[in-house]
């Protein structure tokens, strides 16, 4: 997290960026997400998936995937006048899980991403958010064809502290996905970071 300040004619103003991560399993939408709601051209870090890596990864369910993360990727959406969110998407495979150390330093708070069909592929991330002490909020990405579960279903299935936010999204859609953007906003302002100190949205 992290804010610049700019002086303007009517006295000194401070626009400020907040570190968004967005994680989940893999295959989930992560990428697109991050793509749907950048005001910039986002940045990828995708690889074609070989053969040698789908005997690593699981590819259940998602058989149709043919490049995936393999760093992270970045875009940045601007919430309101004066508010800006970078947003860094994790990658998925367990053998990428070493990157996430780096890249949640310093995040306000996370997206947990969710598939229904492959629910328990997001406990890994909930586990890391929720030992770390790291806010963040669930988004069921609502699949064509996917069973439909209530927020409270799923949170009782993924077991989640009581007050951690569930919502429903298509990572396709620019709107649905700020929308998730701005709870978690709003859910990290209420809370505590990490270090302990009440984290600032304004």
């Amino acid at each position: 997290m992290s804010t610049t300040s700019t002086d303007t004619n009517a006295g000194e103003s401070t626009d400020l960026a907040l570190k968004i991560l967005v994680a989940g399993g893999f295959g989930v939408g992560k990428t697109t997400l991050v793509g749907a709601v950048s005001e910039i051209r986002p940045l990828r870090t995708e690889e074609q998936l070989s053969e040698v890596g789908t005997t690593v990864d699981d590819t259940e369910g998602v058989a149709r995937k043919t490049t995936t993360t393999v760093a992270m990727d970045f875009g940045r959406i601007t919430i309101r006048p004066g508010l800006s969110l970078y947003l860094f998407g994790t990658p998925g495979q367990d053998r990428f899980w070493f990157l996430w150390d780096e890249l949640s330093q310093g995040a306000l708070g996370a997206v947990v991403l969710v598939d229904t069909r492959r629910l328990t592929d997001c406990f890994p991330a909930v586990d890391y958010f929720e030992h770390r002490r790291i806010p963040f909020v669930v988004a069921v990405n609502c699949f064509p064809g996917a069973r439909s579960f209530g927020a409270h279903e799923v949170s009782r299935a993924l077991d989640l502290d009581q007050g951690t936010p569930v919502v429903m999204c298509d990572a396709r859609d620019r709107d649905s996905g700020k929308e998730v953007l701005v709870r978690l906003v709003e859910y990290a302002g209420r809370v505590h970071t990490p270090a302990g100190t009440p984290a600032s949205v304004g």
